[in-house]
């Protein structure tokens, strides 16, 4: 991003201007419990952008012999309902007059990695940004900042002028107010905020009638609007409760204990390094694999809820600090750097190993940035810790026209003018990383050139499941080039530990600090202390 002088803005202005589970579930029950600082509760956003359709509904029921408590503002002040059950639905009432609700978008991103460290560079440039997720994660402008029209404009005006060519003005004119609303006794209830709690901490909640798999969670829950005229319920719940919903679904609870255990430590450290990823939304984390999957307690395990005692309070240090206590489901055989993947400041600690328990391969003396190398590596098969596991190495055919659509997609959400491409060409890898990965790629159509990198690469393409592979021509009968082959290894984003990988190595006798030590080196396995949460 080019250096940038933010002009101050017109006087007039400058008041505003402050530029597979196998084992037998257990009953859901409490942990032990600890002082708050090390269980903070969390804000958990279970359910997202409710009211984004008009059929949108929530059911949440007590246990049998429980009931419901809604608590919630009127004009008198706080008012509460007890009920065994509540339908939640969308309302939607016309308003008097339009209104228009805008925002600065300043880029968008995949990962919400690569968001902050690009919102990092804004900030270091003078402008006050925040981080939201309305679909992809973008990157806007501070709403409460640059809060009238003239602002907004102004802004746009000043960034074009400096050179910046993606921040763009995003105008939605409003004709209809969404509201939520419930019955109770004959009475219609419309309101914006409700929060939801039982005598017995245990809400089930379902999306529809009859819901064959309606989930399960502790503690409260809050429905409150977010920061795109829809509504997230949330889950406040305490991180090790937390935890019982996300090592089973993210890790499974059949492997070796020493796996589920790094499993643990992982997602405890994960959850505490992001209690700032939905500040925009007002709460905490997502439920879904953009932040760890969640089940609250609809399934929890004995051998989970054992990994989570044993390892109770534990996180993964790099000096003192939390680090990015990031996973994946399998390497292909080599886990990448951090910014094989992500842009930013390099972590010492995401560096790509040869997931082995062997040295089979040293990179220092065959680099996989070269080709050859490259792929005489993806075509080796044994010797690996997912040797014989499902991705390990993968293959997938994609024609041009299938190419190109699934680019006209990519490109529409990013709001990037080539959106509009009708054919593509050619396709290239043009740089490849020490560990493998596809850091650049470039697609020939007939709007031009586009470059794609690292991440956004399995946004762009369809085959790839990683940005581990290589590249092949696929030709038709009459030799014209039909599209390409993707031959690789791997799922996910391959930084930090693999799942896959940790589960061989636990059963090779290996313990959770060995298996962490392994995918996360210099790192140490610390107590939990409230220091580590004073940037959070």
């Amino acid at each position: 991003m080019a250096k940038m002088i933010l002009f101050s803005p017109p006087k007039v202005l400058s008041i505003f201007c402050f530029l597979i589970l196998s084992p037998t579930p257990t009953i859901a029950q409490e942990q032990q419990p600890q002082p708050p600082d090390l269980n903070p509760t969390l804000k958990i956003g279970v359910v997202q952008h409710f009211g984004d359709k008009p059929t949108d509904k929530l059911i949440l029921k007590a246990q049998p012999g429980d009931y419901l408590t809604l608590q919630f503002q009127t004009p008198q002040g706080n008012k509460q309902l007890q009920t065994e059950s509540v339908l939640l639905k969308m309302g939607f009432e016309p308003l008097p007059e339009p209104e228009v609700e805008e925002r600065v978008v300043l880029s968008t991103h995949r990962s919400y990695e690569n968001a902050e460290e690009d919102a990092q560079k804004w900030r270091s440039l003078g402008l006050e940004v925040e981080l939201a997720q309305p679909d992809r994660w973008q990157v806007w402008a501070k709403r409460s900042v640059y809060n009238t029209p003239l602002l907004r404009r102004w802004l746009i005006d000043s960034l074009q002028a400096q050179g910046h060519k993606l921040p763009r003005l995003e105008t939605q004119v409003l004709t209809q107010k969404r509201t939520p609303y419930w019955t109770a006794a004959g009475y219609r209830y419309n309101r914006n905020e409700l929060k939801i709690t039982a005598s017995e901490n245990v809400i089930q909640v379902s999306q529809k009638p009859n819901d064959p798999e309606p989930l399960v969670y502790g503690g409260s829950l809050r429905l409150q609007p977010d920061a795109y005229g829809t509504y997230t319920l949330v889950n406040n719940v305490p991180l090790e409760t937390y935890l019982r919903g996300v090592v089973p679904h993210e890790i499974g609870a059949w492997p070796p204990a020493a796996s589920i255990e790094a499993q643990a430590v992982l997602a405890r450290t994960y959850a505490l390094q992001n209690l700032q990823r939905f500040e925009a939304d007002n709460y905490h984390l997502c439920a879904n694999t953009d932040c760890q999957v969640y089940k609250g307690l609809t399934e929890v395990y004995s051998t989970t809820d054992q990994a989570i005692e044993v390892t109770k309070g534990l996180v993964l240090t790099h000096n003192n600090n939390l680090t990015e206590a990031v996973y994946f489901s399998s390497s292909g055989g080599v886990t990448a750097n951090y910014n094989d993947i992500w842009n930013g400041e390099p972590r010492p600690y995401l560096q790509g190993v040869i997931d082995a328990p062997n040295k089979i391969w040293d990179l220092s003396q065959q680099n996989l940035a070269s080709e050859p190398n490259f792929r005489k590596f993806i075509n080796l098969k044994t010797g690996f810790n997912e040797t014989g596991e499902l991705d390990f190495r993968w293959r997938g055919e994609a024609t041009l026209e299938g190419i190109a659509v699934q680019l006209r997609s990519y490109l529409k959400r990013r709001n990037l003018p080539q959106a509009n491409l009708k054919t593509v060409q050619k396709v290239e890898i043009v740089k490849r990383s020490p560990t493998g990965r596809v850091l650049k790629m470039i697609v020939t159509t007939d709007q031009g050139m586009l470059e794609i990198a690292k991440d956004e690469i399995q946004s762009a393409f369809l085959p790839p499941i990683s940005t581990l592979f290589y590249i092949d021509p696929v030709y038709n009968p009459n030799k014209t080039l039909k599209g390409y082959v993707f031959v690789g290894g791997g799922f996910g984003h391959g930084v930090g530990m693999s799942q896959t990988g940790s589960y061989h190595l636990a059963k090779l006798g290996w313990s959770s600090e060995q298996i962490l030590n392994f995918y996360f080196p210099g790192t140490q396995l610390q107590p939990l202390n409230p220091s580590m949460l004073s940037g959070n």
